[in-house]
């Protein structure tokens, strides 16, 4: 087991700033080559102050900003434009910056696009949903039409 300081949200693991214990491989492989995690060391603690600093000035003020934000959020379907071929299929597919720029444009609050969470692969056109994490505790899910560019 490999004991790694987090510097990216990594959903089912944790949050930036979390220690955790991963397989030598998930780390070696996965966590660190794409730069979601470091190895901890007895040096690493200050990192870890900065990091849930940079964290805590990221995440809403007060649990009422966030429950009115999800509340705003679920209460409105967003749209997101993009360019699609013959039958609705994407040209590529829908990102997390994708849905956080949509949201912004709505008039809804910028929202950090690491946040977003998309469950499964948005190649189509239609009717689609995502979760944007706004606090730990707080989670809203949006509903997301995505119409073709014309």
């Amino acid at each position: 087991m490999s004991k790694l300081i987090l510097t990216q949200e990594v959903s089912g693991l944790g949050a930036p700033g979390d220690v955790v214990d991963v397989k030598n491989g998930y780390a070696r492989n996965y966590l660190i080559p794409q730069g979601f995690a470091t190895p901890w060391t007895r040096g690493g603690e200050k990192q870890i102050d900065s990091i849930k600093a940079a964290r805590a000035a990221r995440e809403h003020a007060t649990i009422e900003e966030a429950l009115d934000l999800k509340a705003r959020l679920e209460a409105t379907t967003v749209a997101l434009t993009v360019k699609a071929g013959q039958g609705g299929r994407l040209f590529g597919s829908v990102k997390p910056a994708d849905v956080a720029e949509a949201v912004a444009g709505a008039g809804l609050g910028s929202i950090d696009r690491r946040k977003v969470e998309i469950p499964s692969a948005i190649k189509a056109t239609g009717a689609h949903e995502a979760t944007i994490r706004l606090r730990d505790d707080v989670v809203a899910t949006i509903s997301l039409q995505v119409n073709a560019a014309k």
